[in-house]
This record gives structure tokens, sequence and C-alpha cells, in this order.
């Protein structure tokens, strides 16, 4: 299998930081605020730390690209690049919501090739290579045969919903879900546990490559709302544009109302 030693270090990888975040979980971890309603956790930096090992043991030359690392400007040069996020849904950990995972992908060229994200809380972890399909717990898993909007479960960040950020949305969807984490947001619409994920708040590339590829070998998309797809390790790593994900169908069904709309 095409990249089977990545993708075994990843899962390795994650296993082990998700360990690490389920103790602090479990045991109660000190926070504090990075920025405005931006908490960061000591269980972050562990996770981080253990991640970090792992993948430089295994692959010492891969320039590493993470949430709570400073990063090197030279990766940007390099083909391959990990791009990491120990714990994408601090908030929801926090808050003792178990909707928080570990993220873990390899991009290589701008395409992410492995992705791996793990939740400590529900002990599932799912993965992907490129060309490999991805996997629910060993199981192979694809995205919703939904195809019509007011058919459609729609996950989305329950920070964006609190903030009425999808007012302009009221009645489209037959349920909008909040649900923590774009990471594990974009690992449930590949098992097709939720058929639309549409996201309007600017993320980073550790948020969402592990989940973008997820998605996309599941048999879906991951694009902007113009149907661009993202480009990873780029030297700015905020992704500003709103994104969509879901079976390529309902995407495309989302894109043209929501392009009528703004008309």
């Amino acid at each position: 299998m095409a990249y089977e030693r990545e993708l075994e270090t990843a899962l390795r990888a994650a296993r082990e930081a998700g360990r690490i975040l389920l103790r602090h979980y479990e045991d109660g971890t000190r926070s504090w605020d990075k920025s405005h309603d931006n908490p960061v956790t000591l269980a972050d930096l562990e996770s981080d730390r253990a991640i970090a090992h792992e993948l430089r043991e295994a692959f010492p030359d891969d320039p590493i690209l993470s949430e709570e690392t400073a990063s090197d400007p030279s990766r940007v040069q390099q083909r391959r690049v990990w791009i990491v996020d120990p714990m994408d849904g601090t908030k929801e950990f926090v808050a003792r919501i178990p909707e928080f995972a570990v993220s873990i992908a390899l991009a290589e060229g701008g395409e992410p090739v492995v992705g791996v994200v793990h939740n400590p809380a529900t002990g599932v972890t799912v993965h992907a290579t490129r060309g490999g399909g991805t996997f629910h717990e060993g199981r192979r898993v694809h995205v919703s045969s939904v195809t019509r909007l007011e058919d459609a479960v729609v996950i989305a960040s329950r920070t964006e919903i609190s903030r009425s950020q999808f007012a302009p949305y009221e009645g489209w969807f037959r349920e909008l879900r909040p649900v923590g984490s774009i990471a594990w947001k974009l690992a449930c619409i590949a098992c097709a546990e939720g058929d639309l994920n549409v996201s309007v708040a600017p993320k980073n590339e550790w948020d969402v490559c592990a989940g973008d590829l997820l998605v996309r070998e599941a048999g879906g998309i991951y694009c902007d709302f113009e149907g661009a797809r993202r480009r990873y390790n780029q030297a700015d790593p905020l992704i500003r544009e709103p994104m969509a994900a879901g079976p390529p169908a309902l995407v495309e069904a989302f894109r043209k109302r929501e392009k009528a709309r703004d008309a």
C-alpha cells in the first residue's frame, strides 16, 4: 500500500496523543487563552510534543506545521510536510463535550496524501491514504448519498450557530446539528454521520488537512463556495474562505443556492 509506513506512524502518533488528551480530559488540566476566544491547555502542548517525537523519529527530514509549534518558513520549499493539530476542539475539551480530536496529515506537493483523525473520548479513529479509501475503525466508509438540501443533515460549528452565522440558511436543511472540532466534523461527513458540513468562519490548514483527505477518499469533496479546493503548505496557513464538505452533488446544490442568494 502506498504511504503504508507514513500511515502507521500517523496512527501511532495519534493514538499516543489521544491517550495524553484522555488523561487530561478525565483528570483535569490547566488552560489559558492564547488570544481572545482561543484557549490552549497543557494537554494540547503535551500532545503536540508526543506527535512531533513520533514523526521526527520516523521521518527526520520532513518539516512539521503544527498549531502549537512555531513553523520553519522554509517548509514551503519542501515537497512533503506533516500538518498537525494536536487537539482540534479545545473549547469542547474544556467544556467536557466529547467532540475534540487529534488531526495528523501528510501533504505532498500541496495535496493531502495521509490523513488521520482520532477522537480519544469516543475511541474512534478515521484514516485515509490517497487512492486507498477512507476507513472507520477498519471498515471502509463513504459519504452520504443525499443529494437534496431539504433532505440534508448539516453538521456545523456550535460557535458559528450561536453567533447566528447560519441565520441566512434558515429553512434550507432538514436539520442543522451543532458539532465541535472541524476535524471531527469532516470525519463524520466522510463516514456519512451527517450529510453536509458548511463552515463560514476562518480555519487553519492544521484544522482541516486530514479531514479533507478523509472526505475526498470517501467519495466527497471539500471546497470553498466557489468550488476551489485548498492546496496545503501555504506560507499563510489561514483559510479565510467559507468551505463546504460532502457528496459532490449536495455540495453543488448548496453552492448554486448560495450563489443565487448572493445575486
